[in-house]
């Protein structure tokens, strides 16, 4: 007993000496671009929390015209007001964006469009994981339809506007969790069969899947795209699992705070010389590997074909 107590103190005291160091190596990768952007105009899904906060925050100290595009406007206000104080950047903006509704999609577009001549970042940020099954408003399994299609009816909506941008570029939130996901055509709802942790997975893998045939399609227009991986994140994407909540306080020293999260969105959207490697997926601010399923040619053109039928719109 005596033994076992002191390891442990012994084992305690050793997680304090090192706690700097430990933190440092998770943390991960860190964007070291210095570049700027006066003049720019991003767009932001979910920036009203987490990851995209961090990432909203930083794009406007840079000087860019920052849209958060959120379904809690109110949150969003509230993140705007601070990342405005904080960066002394006046131009951050809160837009109504529901990714579990087309209408509210289509409605933000329109609004945007409307207001903005240009779009020279696109951020697909926003996301649920481990959610109850449900359908959106439009009949689609949650997961699917908020992390993909939705995303994929929002870039499809403002894509001629970041064309007319050039160089513009679109970074899609992916996970490493694609690796244990699988396109099934054949019960892509989840109706048959559900298990709220696959039915993610699914979903980032569909993200990755999207990142290589987008950028295959916007080949020589100046428009690029990537997919990214912010690492085991802190944020409030796993509020649905009580388990991952309880493990995440567990283990706080291995999992990376929202501004440690954002930075490979950051290298991705700013940092020079990318362009050759338009729909590769990125790991702490470096190109990593996908699962072979997420480098399936055949898979991505379908995924799109049946993403585009879904969605009611023609995108070739």
């Amino acid at each position: 007993m005596l033994v076992t107590l002191g390891l442990l103190t012994s084992f305690l005291s050793f997680l304090y000496v090192m706690a700097p160091s430990i933190r440092k190596f998770f943390a991960g990768g860190v964007c070291r671009t210095n570049v700027q952007l006066p003049g720019k105009v991003v767009v932001i899904t979910g920036a009203n929390t987490g990851i995209g906060k961090e990432t909203a925050r930083e794009l406007a100290r840079r000087g860019a015209r920052v849209y958060i595009a959120c379904r809690d406007v109110l949150k969003g206000e509230s993140a705007a007001s601070e990342i405005r104080a904080d960066t002394k950047n006046s131009q951050v903006l809160v837009r109504k964006l529901d990714l579990s509704d087309t209408k509210s999609i289509r409605a933000f577009a329109e609004g945007f469009l409307t207001e903005e001549k240009q779009l020279h970042i696109l951020i697909n940020n926003a996301g649920v994981m481990m959610y109850p099954y449900s359908k959106t408003a439009d009949g689609f399994e949650t997961h699917i339809g908020v992390n993909h299609l939705g995303h994929f009816l929002l870039t499809h909506l403002l894509v001629q506007r970041l064309k007319e941008s050039a160089p513009a570029r679109v970074v899609n939130l992916s996970s490493v969790a694609h690796h244990l996901g699988k396109i099934r055509f054949h019960d892509l709802h989840g109706e048959k069969r559900y298990n709220r942790t696959f039915a993610y997975c699914h979903s980032k893998l569909a993200n990755v899947l999207f990142t290589r045939e987008l950028a295959k399609r916007l080949k020589g227009t100046g428009v690029t795209t990537y997919a990214v991986h912010p690492g085991i994140v802190n944020s409030e994407l796993i509020r649905h699992s009580f388990l991952l909540c309880l493990l995440w306080r567990c283990f706080s020293l291995f999992v990376k705070t929202a501004r440690e999260g954002a930075q490979t969105s950051l290298h991705c959207a700013m940092a020079e010389g990318l362009e050759p490697l338009s729909g590769k997926y990125f790991s702490d601010c470096k190109r990593t590997w996908v699962s072979p399923r997420a480098r399936d040619i055949k898979t991505a053109e379908r995924l799109w074909s049946v993403s585009c039928e879904l969605l009611g719109i023609q995108w070739e």
